[in-house]
């Protein structure tokens, strides 16, 4: 059964470098990967109340954009080096970014998203763009992988997964995370920043259920002590040159919290790795 990739395009480098990535990570997968546009029409009046529609100038003028910028896609995945098991679609939505996200998720039955972190604004300060923390947070019943600038794909030989052990994770929310390990004979290193206190009774359990959920895979456990979880993380995933970042997106998790728009000019090194932002589908 073919899996189902959505990567959306503001037709940025950054875009782009996130689409190759999506297509070497699944090398050896049968894959649909579509490649989506959200436009909306440029110099319609703000104060008005009304939308423009199909046939209207300003409606076309950007729709006719958008098929340009992803027909200019299409002619550059065409040079990429074929792969038989791979099928490229575009969608072109008039939209917000995050509806057009959402709307197709639910209508194609994505799998999995896959994004790049700036896209067209340069801001130095700026790690992972609004867009992207947006879709990581609102986009709940799909797991978003976020692709920095400039990151060049290279198979994942080392996945960070960073837990407290507080919150009971059901094996199907790890899934995307498995399935990455096996398919890049990756190790996932299960990192837990410690405040010296003894895991309680609660913690070994969760801790446990990792260990059955990572069974047949490369695994480790690893703890920090009298660290904060953003500097601790960094300098785990720096010092050992780690490839890929992943966590559950429950809200108010500890976790979390560090990808909220205050912190994010702050992440330091994890612009440098992407990100596999899964989803605690209960909430």
């Amino acid at each position: 059964m073919k899996k189902k990739i959505l990567v959306p395009t503001d037709f940025s480098k950054n875009a782009w470098n996130a689409l190759t990535y999506a297509t070497k990570l699944y090398k050896n997968e049968s894959c649909d990967f579509y490649i989506l546009h959200a436009f909306h029409a440029t110099g319609y009046a703000l104060e008005s109340m009304m939308v423009p529609e199909p046939g209207e100038k300003f409606y076309e003028i950007a729709r006719e954009a958008s098929e340009k910028g992803l027909a200019k896609i299409m002619t550059q995945v065409s040079l990429l080096e074929e792969n038989e098991n791979h099928r490229f679609h575009t969608i072109s939505s008039f939209s917000g970014l995050l509806e057009a996200i959402k709307n197709t998720i639910e209508r194609v039955d994505i799998e999995m998203v896959i994004m790049g972190t700036k896209g067209t604004t340069n801001s130095s300060d700026v790690i992972y763009g609004t867009n992207t923390i947006l879709v990581m947070e609102k986009s709940r019943n799909c797991p978003v992988m976020a692709i920095p600038e400039g990151v060049s794909y290279k198979e994942p030989k080392e996945i960070v997964f960073p837990t407290d052990y507080r919150m009971n994770i059901k094996r199907r929310e790890l899934q995307y995370v498995i399935e990455l390990a096996r398919i890049s004979n990756a190790t996932v290193c299960i990192l837990y920043m410690s405040k010296g206190d003894e895991l309680d009774r609660e913690q070994k359990e969760n801790k446990k259920l990792l260990e059955e959920y990572f069974d047949g895979l490369e695994y480790s456990f690893h703890t920090l002590h009298d660290v904060d979880v953003k500097s601790g993380l960094s300098s785990f995933v720096e010092s050992r040159g780690s490839d890929l970042i992943t966590f559950i997106n429950k809200k108010h998790s500890f976790f979390g919290s560090i990808f909220s728009r205050p912190m994010v000019k702050n992440l330091g090194y994890y612009s440098k790795v992407p990100v596999l932002a899964l989803h605690d589908l209960r909430n």
